[in-house]
């Protein structure tokens, strides 16, 4: 019993010793950062090591939630939100579809649905930035070649006009990220329920909406869930291409948290947007695992 005991004991700090590691980088990287964050949120602070570090209360809060600027950023990513649900789902999944299915060249679709990931979100932004210019962007020059040079206007620099072209092109950016996501969850699918569905004369979009997508709902969740979070904290592509203006139109939290910041020192105010945005995203996590992909008990 005793040498058991010694054993057990070995292979307990073994196994301690091999987690150890992540632990420490979780709490360095992640557990401290929050509650560092968590605190600065009710203080006054611009950002210079050494500078007064002044306590505020919930001063930080009651700007930023009474501020016309961040119901803006916040409206900007439920435009966000919106594009990925009626947008971008549809696409990735009959993305995955086709990718998944028995046609030929499937290999070349994959290849090309996941170009867009593989350049980079600067790069994207940047490129279709030069795109959408209005005065020699390729969409422009294609609208006055056809003769409807009145359909041109300055998209990235017309309010709600801006934040939708960032809207599509991020969809267009992630459309092929996403369609991975469904597509493992459609090669999942045991061949027995096909066939079960075949004999049935379950077939076509029959088939489709109430044996597939039923059967892909643990991916529609993991969809749904990154999908809130990204928008809530999208910052690279509304920033390569917009860069939040004009006069902040274009916002989104993200880019609201980094202005606030790091242009205007307001480092107490950027950490209660960030409370604000952690504590957004858990609640509506919470409310997709628990409401709306609830999982039924046997």
């Amino acid at each position: 019993m005793r040498i058991k005991s010694r054993r057990t004991r070995k292979e307990l700090l073994t196994s301690l010793l091999f987690v150890l590691p992540g632990v420490l980088l979780t709490i360095i990287f992640v557990i401290y950062p929050v509650i560092n964050t968590f605190w600065l949120s009710f203080n006054k602070w611009n950002g210079v090591g050494g500078s007064a570090v002044t306590w505020v209360g919930l001063e930080n809060y009651t700007k930023v939630l009474t501020s016309e600027k961040f119901w803006n950023s916040m409206l900007n990513a439920l435009y966000f939100m919106i594009g990925g649900f009626v947008v971008l789902m549809p696409i990735a999944f009959g993305m995955a579809l086709l990718v998944t299915s028995k046609m030929k060249g499937t290999k070349f679709l994959k290849a090309s649905y996941l170009m867009p990931v593989m350049l980079g979100t600067t790069a994207v932004g940047l490129m279709w930035k030069f795109m959408l210019n209005a005065d020699f962007g390729v969409l422009a020059q294609a609208l006055r070649g056809l003769g409807l040079g009145d359909w041109v206007i300055n998209w990235l620099a017309t309010p709600t006009v801006n934040i939708w072209c960032v809207v599509l092109v991020n969809e267009w950016m992630y459309a092929g990220y996403n369609m991975l996501i469904f597509a493992a969850g459609l090669v999942a699918i045991p061949q027995d329920i096909h066939d079960a569905a075949l004999m049935d004369g379950c077939l076509g979009l029959k088939k489709l909406f109430y044996v597939t997508v039923p059967m892909c709902k643990n991916m529609f969740m993991v969809f749904s869930v990154t999908c809130i979070t990204g928008c809530l904290k999208a910052f690279d592509i509304v920033y390569a291409m917009t860069g939040g203006g004009p006069v902040e139109t274009s916002a989104t939290p993200a880019i609201l948290l980094y202005s606030q910041g790091f242009q205007y020192k307001l480092m107490g105010r950027s950490s209660a947007i960030s409370i604000f945005l952690l504590v957004l995203g858990l609640i509506l996590s919470l409310f997709l695992n628990n409401v709306v992909f609830k999982q039924e008990k046997n």
